[in-house]
């Protein structure tokens, strides 16, 4: 039995995410947003101890593209993690709830069928000025706070297939 207690601290800063690899995948669309988010996540990945030659960034249209973006990151880039950043902010019509759910489900099943970890960092908001909010300097950036959750799951996983593999020669 596997308990809360047997496992590390969750990433904080401290070179936990030294030797991972990592895809960070942007939507271009709220640039103003996604650009921050982009920095929040790139900052928080540095001070993890991951190395900038170890995140590969791709950029996509909008926040729908992302996820094929992240498939094809697991799938070929062979990443512990990856990021996905993206903006979507209410307009005048429904295209917002399609766009938000669309995105939601689609993300979520490109880490289930590749196996590899995958962050939803898309800010869904209401206004511009929530998701300036969001995506500003320091603990706030939500794409720092997607970045560390990635690096999270990608320990976690690599911690139980350790685990799996001492198990199995035993």
């Amino acid at each position: 039995m596997v308990t809360a207690t047997t496992h590390p601290a969750p990433c904080d800063g401290r070179g936990d995410g030294n030797g991972l690899r990592v895809a960070v995948v942007r939507s271009r669309f709220n640039d103003a947003v996604t650009a921050r988010l982009l920095e929040g996540a790139l900052e928080a990945l540095r001070a993890s101890g991951v190395a900038d030659g170890d995140v590969s960034v791709l950029e996509v249209p909008g926040a729908v593209e992302l996820a094929f973006a992240a498939r094809l990151a697991a799938e070929k880039l062979g990443v512990d993690a990856v990021v996905c950043l993206g903006a979507v902010i209410r307009g005048e019509t429904d295209h917002y709830d399609h766009v938000c759910r669309l995105a939601a489900d689609t993300i979520a099943r490109a880490a289930e069928e590749t196996g590899v970890p995958v962050a939803f960092g898309v800010l869904t908001c209401e206004k511009l000025e929530q998701a300036l909010a969001r995506s500003g300097k320091g603990g706030e950036n939500r794409g720092g706070h997607a970045a560390l959750a990635a690096l999270e799951m990608a320990l976690l996983k690599r911690r139980l297939s350790g685990r799996a593999a001492q198990g199995a020669g035993s």
